[in-house]
């Protein structure tokens, strides 16, 4: 199965993925696709010899040249890794329960329109959590409101600073996230 990584920023887990996937004989990392050209994430597939795509908004959000883009690669099934723009509904159509997305809090808690990355880990210590995670959920046209795939916590203790937070969070999604990715896609 062929699949798409869709990412915004400096791409760990595009890598992590990347790399976990290179030599399976039943899932291949396709395509990176960014909305952002300056994201690092780019420069992580182009040096593991992923092809790249640069979808600004207006063509992330055009069936004539998103449709096109994924066909060209045999595209099977969409990770978003973060990826911060919401998916266009023609995907999801296109892709019905083959999009799924990686979220740095355990769902619902934290989610939303503006939850990514600091801004989750900011609240999660503001509101004195003892525990935080991440949500792996299918996508769909509500933002971080799909069915929840599988979650991972993390104990928390009250000295634990924003960026140890988010360092306990990241070291979940290196290590669960890339199985989680290979179940889904050969049990499809």
């Amino acid at each position: 199965m062929n699949i798409a990584i869709f990412v915004s920023g400096s791409g760990t887990n595009c890598e992590n993925l990347i790399h976990y996937f290179a030599d399976s004989e039943s899932v291949h990392v396709a395509l990176v696709v960014s909305n952002k050209s300056d994201a690092y994430a780019l420069v992580r597939a182009e040096r593991l010899g992923v092809p790249t795509a640069v979808t600004p908004k207006a063509e992330l959000n055009d069936p004539e040249v998103m449709l096109p883009l994924l066909r060209k690669y045999d595209i099977g099934f969409i990770v978003l890794a973060g990826f911060l723009p919401l998916v266009p509904n023609f995907l999801i159509d296109a892709y019905p329960h083959k999009i799924i997305n990686i979220h740095p809090a355990l769902l619902p808690k934290y989610g939303g329109k503006g939850m990514w990355g600091h801004h989750v880990h900011e609240a999660v210590k503001a509101a004195g959590e003892t525990e935080t995670g991440m949500t792996v959920h299918w996508v769909t046209p509500v933002c971080d409101a799909g069915e929840i795939i599988a979650q991972f916590r993390v104990s928390l203790s009250p000295e634990d600073t924003v960026d140890d937070i988010a360092e306990k969070e990241r070291q979940l999604e290196m290590e669960h996230f890339p199985k989680v990715v290979e179940d889904i896609v050969k049990n499809i």
